[in-house]
């Protein structure tokens, strides 16, 4: 078979082949690049306009700049108003079902469009559109797989105190368990190159900010932040509708998350802290046996052998929540391969 001149194409890796036996690696220039702004929108007719007219058409190192609408059920005249702004592609769920459902959306019908980076932003017009260039440069230098925009919650007027405060506490907290170095963990203006799109694997329902980081920094995929600046306030969050009940859907999502990703260690500790509490009453009967009044307080003996056995119990439950997250490894990367041979018959049919 005659190899002069082929190319390999796999977002901006891949090698370029002169002849059978040279191979030169491609740098991002060589490579046609496509990026797509994906929108999910509720009810956004007043501000899509804005949000669309700051998203930069042309961009260096980009070839193409497409814009994706994902209408998640709004029943005013969402549709219609993205239709006359000419946006690329409209995808419509038949009823509402979430800000996490509709990422997921997104991101699979920007892969299947072949985007090479995909961008996401709100139908608020909280981001501004012309951070994108900042937001995926990290990505077309290949220095990063998702790129989180930083908004510098601190400068932020319309955020109280008490907002900035849970926010640099939540943030922490994600640093620690992903292990990456994000500052702004629920902001929603970010970018990811197609390789990491593939291998995101979104199962929570209320929000995708946290989970994606979790999982994007225990698949060692490379992740940082970009600072970003923010528009003004057009609308209250509709994420955000009570703090008590956002924070305890973050806690949520970062206890599931992590322990999904680090079972044995999570159940460990558990174990350890039962195991630990039934060995003072364990001491406090040795205590009293020694010195002849062990008749009276046999119930710290019972109180401890009840919190050894749960301990032990759950140590069980580690050891076998590790093996079944080998087997979800398996699954995920079945499925990442599963999802390159789609796209790419689905990529080969459109050349024909």
């Amino acid at each position: 078979m005659n190899t002069k001149g082929m190319r390999k194409r796999s977002g901006w890796h891949g090698y370029c082949l002169t002849d059978a036996t040279a191979a030169q690696p491609l740098t991002p220039s060589d490579i046609p690049m496509k990026v797509i702004v994906q929108i999910p929108c509720f009810n956004e007719e007043h501000t899509l306009p804005m949000t669309i007219r700051d998203i930069p058409r042309t961009m260096e190192g980009v070839d193409s700049v497409e814009i994706l609408i994902v209408d998640d059920g709004s029943t005013d005249k969402t549709v219609e108003v993205a239709k006359k702004l000419g946006v690329n592609h409209i995808v419509r769920n038949v009823c509402n079902k979430g800000l996490a459902y509709t990422y997921v959306t997104a991101l699979d019908a920007c892969l299947r469009l072949g985007a090479d980076i995909i961008v996401n932003t709100d139908g608020d017009n909280q981001y501004k559109g012309e951070d994108i260039p900042k937001l995926i440069e990290p990505i077309l230098k290949g220095e990063a797989e998702l790129v989180v925009g930083d908004r510098q919650t601190d400068s932020i007027e319309h955020f109280s105190r008490s907002k900035k405060g849970l926010q640099r506490i939540g943030s922490s907290v994600v640093r620690f368990l992903s292990g990456t170095d994000i500052q702004d963990a629920v902001s929603g203006f970010r970018a990811i190159s197609r390789k990491a799109a593939m291998r995101m694997n979104i199962v929570t329902g209320y929000s995708y900010t946290v989970e994606s980081i979790i999982q994007a920094g225990k698949k060692g995929l490379a992740v940082t932040s970009v600072p970003i600046g923010t528009n003004g306030k057009t609308r209250e969050s509709r994420l955000v509708k009570s703090i008590p009940k956002f924070i305890s859907m973050q806690i949520n999502t970062m206890v599931r998350m992590y322990t999904m990703y680090q079972p044995l260690r999570v159940f460990f500790l558990i174990g350890m802290l039962f195991i630990l509490a039934g060995m003072i009453p364990s001491i406090r009967f040795v205590y009293f046996y020694i010195s002849g009044n062990g008749d009276g307080h046999i119930q710290s003996l019972i109180l401890a052998a009840i919190l050894f056995i749960v301990g032990f119990q759950i140590l069980v439950l580690g050891l076998i929540g590790d093996v079944i997250s080998f087997n979800r490894r398996l699954i995920e990367e079945t499925l990442l391969r599963v999802r390159k041979i789609e796209f790419d018959y689905l990529g080969a049919k459109k050349t024909q």
